[in-house]
């Protein structure tokens, strides 16, 4: 009886954790999510003007994921520690800038709530184990490549690679899945919606998809091997067909209108590699096999 109760107390401390760390992980996921593709562009410029022979330029400004320090678009007003407090300092401020009062984004702390409540369940879900730690990881990675998606519809290599990486290294100890299936995973991952972006390519002439959709089912099949690939490329067709529907209609777009499957992608596969065997299984008990 005591045993359980340690456990359970220590479950909820985890737990408790995981959502305070989720909330400090947010607010700068929102700095990533909007600076990354700023240098990004940046980078592609100087390349660019190297290669054409233009004058570099010659500003020294530091722009990266720590520095300038985080400013009010509107007033160039410098935020304050107290004024950067994840959820709460929204809250006090009523959503409006302290200095010129202009609104702030609902996005910002919906991102950090977010954050913090799948990282919660991660603690829960896994319990204080290396699992709960890299899949930490994966979720906070998911979720800044998906943002960037639906702003940019660029998915960043400098998060996508390193993510593969690490889940082809956390399954070379077998937290997930054998490094075999891992490595074939992401093998899979990848040659399956080439070969659809290429059979749309020669079927219509246009590009349905763009690589960084490649790489990112590869990723996911490095976390959770070739078997999580089915379901996720049939969940995220399925809800990008839906919500992509729904997403053109409020928008009064039409149907070439190019929509991101980076986030599809990503929640299809969070939820594979959570739920997979179970989702399989309860399938395949209806179907009667």
């Amino acid at each position: 009886m005591l045993n359980l109760y340690v456990i359970a107390t220590n479950t909820i401390l985890f737990t408790a954790a995981a959502l305070l760390l989720g909330l400090l992980i947010g607010s700068f996921l929102n700095v990533v999510v909007y600076r990354l593709p700023v240098m990004m562009q940046r980078e592609w410029q100087a390349e660019a003007k190297s290669i054409l022979l233009l004058p570099a330029d010659t500003s020294t400004s530091a722009f990266n994921l720590l520095l300038p320090n985080s400013q009010c678009p509107h007033c160039s007003h410098e935020i304050r520690p107290w004024e950067n407090i994840p959820v709460i300092s929204y809250l006090f401020l009523r959503g409006k800038c302290s200095s010129c009062k202009a609104p702030i984004s609902m996005r910002y702390p919906l991102v950090e709530l977010a954050c913090g409540l799948l990282s919660a369940f991660i603690a829960w879900h896994f319990g204080f184990t290396w699992q709960a730690g890299a899949m930490l990881l994966l979720t906070w990675g998911l979720l800044a490549m998906s943002l960037i998606d639906v702003d940019h519809q660029l998915l960043p290599d400098s998060l996508v690679l390193p993510l593969l990486w690490l889940g082809l290294i956390t399954n070379s100890f077998g937290l997930f899945t054998s490094l075999e299936d891992a490595l074939w995973g992401a093998i899979a991952g990848y040659l399956s919606l080439w070969s659809v972006y290429w059979l749309f390519k020669l079927v219509t002439g246009k590009e349905g998809m763009g690589y960084g959709d490649f790489k990112l089912l590869a990723m996911l099949g490095a976390w959770g091997g070739w078997q999580v690939l089915p379901l996720t490329i049939l969940l995220s067709s399925l809800v990008g067909a839906v919500l992509g529907l729904i997403m053109l209609r409020l928008r009064n777009a039409e149907a070439s209108t190019p929509i991101p499957f980076g986030p599809y992608l990503a929640i299809a596969g969070w939820i594979a590699l959570i739920w997979g065997e179970q989702i399989t299984s309860s399938y395949l008990q209806i179907a009667g096999f």
